[in-house]
């Protein structure tokens, strides 16, 4: 979005649709770009964003099925033990459905975006949190 010459002006973009969600939300680093093109192009007054907010909530859950099945496929990969590859294999962010049995805890909102108010350095945080088992 950076390199690139759109024929608006300033201010003159009524309104910016935009899919930069990545996993954990932010994990790509995307939502700075959006950020840039809407500092540029969206009107101040009346320019709308979508999406506009965007929240984080984390929960704990428990998938010890999902986990022994990852284990497992790599115990036989076409025959060759590849065990040694499980070491950290959950240690990465994973982008998976959940069912809901498997959700132990109550949830809670760890970030809250106003896309549309936020400075761009606003997208790195830390947060405490509860989860009530």
């Amino acid at each position: 979005m950076e390199e690139v010459d759109l024929p608006f002006k300033e201010g003159e973009i009524d309104i910016i649709v935009s899919e930069w969600m990545g996993y954990f939300l932010l994990y790509e680093s995307m939502l700075d770009c959006v950020l840039w093109a809407r500092d540029k192009y969206l009107n101040k007054k009346t320019g709308k964003m979508l999406p506009d907010r965007a929240q984080m909530y984390v929960a704990a859950i428990e998938d010890s099925e999902y986990m022994a099945d990852k284990q497992q496929f790599w115990r036989s990969v076409y025959g060759v033990n590849m065990s040694c590859m499980t070491n950290g294999i959950f240690s990465d962010p994973m982008v998976d459905v959940v069912p809901s049995a498997n959700i132990m805890s109550d949830s809670c909102c760890i970030l809250d975006l106003d896309l549309v108010n936020m400075k761009p350095g606003e997208v790195e945080f830390s947060n405490c949190y509860s989860l009530k088992m």
